[in-house]
């Protein structure tokens, strides 16, 4: 297998594993702990779910180190094509997975408020969880802006179709501007949860042409067999 589908391939399974960890974490778990607007409800969900609760923590572990390692393989996969956005994708995808790990941290302190009190637990867990919660709400704006490198990567290596390089970029500022409608109109969720469609439409895209397809046939023709990546020259024009 040429080294270029091998690197392809690995991101694209990275990757996948940071969508999985995420839905899981953040989609699943984390409604069913969460009780909004009923601090009461959230401690008792901790306590009689304590290894869910942990599950939850350990997901998001999962998540920051499913990310760090997947920005590091798409700036080895992009590197030669478009070193600037290659960099751009990396520095704005780690942001995220710190901002991840920091609310991992918030979660696993609820947890141990839970099991063993301190002062108001039931609101201190609370609190905990909103600013987990808001951590994810603000780290929106480094998830909108890493997908914009990754789309300007596409268009500008041509291994991938165009369109969803375009896709990309158009994810990338929809998901960010939902950081700030969010918090800008609160009651505008409907708007939130569309400006994150093309977002989730062009990941999954890239997911499946990253495990399925790698890159197109003309990068290979370029590369050189035992490169990681190809040169610019591979542009589709």
């Amino acid at each position: 297998m040429h080294a270029l589908i091998r690197t392809a391939r690995m991101t694209g399974l990275l990757y996948l594993g940071l969508a999985v960890t995420g839905a899981l974490g953040f989609l699943l778990i984390r409604p069913r702990l969460f009780a909004a607007g009923d601090p009461g409800a959230t401690l008792a969900h901790l306590v009689d779910h304590e290894s869910l609760a942990r599950a939850g923590v350990a997901l998001e572990l999962l998540i920051v180190v499913t990310k760090a390692l997947t920005v590091a393989w798409f700036y080895r996969l992009f590197r030669t094509a478009h070193p600037l956005a290659a960099s751009g994708i990396a520095a704005f995808g780690l942001v995220n997975a710190v901002v991840v790990l920091s609310s991992a941290a918030l979660l696993a302190t609820a947890v141990q408020v839970a099991l063993a009190p301190i002062g108001d637990a039931a609101a201190v867990v609370q609190v905990l969880y909103l600013v987990s919660g808001n951590l994810w709400g603000v780290g929106a704006v480094f998830f909108g802006l890493w997908l914009i490198p990754m789309g300007l990567c596409v268009l500008r290596s041509g291994w991938m179709p165009r369109p969803l390089g375009w896709i990309l970029i158009g994810g990338g500022i929809g998901y960010l501007l939902s950081a700030f409608v969010g918090y800008l109109v609160p009651d505008a969720q409907g708007i939130v949860d569309a400006l994150t469609v093309p977002a989730t439409v062009g990941e999954f895209w890239m997911i499946g042409y990253l495990l399925i397809r790698g890159v197109r046939r003309h990068a290979l023709d370029q590369a050189p067999s035992g490169a990681p990546t190809a040169a610019p020259a591979a542009r589709r024009r």
